[in-house]
């Protein structure tokens, strides 16, 4: 099963290695066009992020003087709200998107034989540039108060990539499952809500009651989530055991979000084989 789970996964990354040019101009021009005849163009890439940034870090460590235990710095909590919430953004953004990417392009995937994983990877790549953007501003403004992380920012590295697994192969496989049931988009959107007050990210884990916390360390997106807060705002490098959990989730994801039932069922539906509700 591993040995079949490694081969599709090489064949599905040859394809998509293979029309890499389609991928990039997609996103190229899926960038352009979301600034497209706006005063200031591209420069709200950077505007926006950075407004979100001064907001937390003034409402929280200025005007309310919120603090977290165990952090001295009046910008704690803020840290400790942006470290979650940013990653969260890129998490959820990829999935999201990722579920009715099939349904938004079906006359793409009618007029072109091309692999399906290019459209959420497609929208991976976007929301991976708004993610870029705002986090490297977001390390700005911390090295400005005196709170960069320093050598352990490394430790990011694995834990978006255990992530990223995590949104694409949940994002294709809702994905396709939303092409014949549609109301899956809408019980997803529900989902999520529960899904983020059920992750660490704007409280701290060991404020809830034990019971609480083990049910919340179930979800496999809080050992990402107090990863993150442990290298942003402790400086300290993650527990890397924990993260046995979603890097098992992520990997199993893509694993089956990369079997060849999927392109063909995607197909299949586009083409009218099969109608969806």
């Amino acid at each position: 099963m591993i040995k079949a789970g490694r081969n599709q996964m090489e064949s599905a990354h040859t394809e998509l290695w293979r029309y890499r040019g389609f991928i990039f101009s997609s996103v190229k021009r899926e960038f352009k066009s979301r600034y497209m005849n706006s005063l200031f163009g591209a420069l709200w890439a950077f505007v926006g992020p950075l407004a979100m940034i001064l907001m937390y870090t003034l409402i929280f460590s200025q005007l309310m003087r919120t603090k977290i235990a165990g952090i001295d710095s009046v910008y704690g909590y803020s840290t400790f709200l942006c470290a979650g919430m940013l990653t969260w953004g890129f998490f959820s953004e990829t999935l999201t998107r990722s579920i009715n990417v099939f349904v938004e392009n079906a006359n793409l995937i009618k007029k072109i034989n091309f692999p399906k994983a290019c459209l959420p990877l497609i929208v991976f790549l976007n929301s991976a540039i708004s993610f870029g953007i705002i986090f490297t501003l977001f390390l700005i403004a911390q090295a400005f108060i005196g709170s960069f992380p320093g050598v352990k920012l490394v430790a990011i590295l694995p834990l978006l990539t255990i992530q990223t697994m995590m949104a694409l192969g949940l994002g294709i496989a809702f994905g396709v499952i939303n092409v014949f049931f549609r109301d899956v988009g809408h019980i997803f959107n529900i989902g999520m809500q529960f899904l983020f007050w059920g992750t660490p990210i704007v409280y701290p884990l060991n404020v809830l009651p034990e019971f609480f916390q083990s049910l919340v360390r179930l979800n496999p997106l809080t050992a990402l989530i107090m990863g993150y807060q442990d290298v942003i705002v402790k400086d300290i490098w993650p527990d890397w055991l924990s993260l046995w959990w979603p890097a098992t989730c992520g990997l199993g994801s893509v694993i089956a979000a990369t079997t060849r039932e999927i392109p063909a069922a995607i197909s299949a539906s586009a083409q009218g084989g099969v109608r969806p509700w």
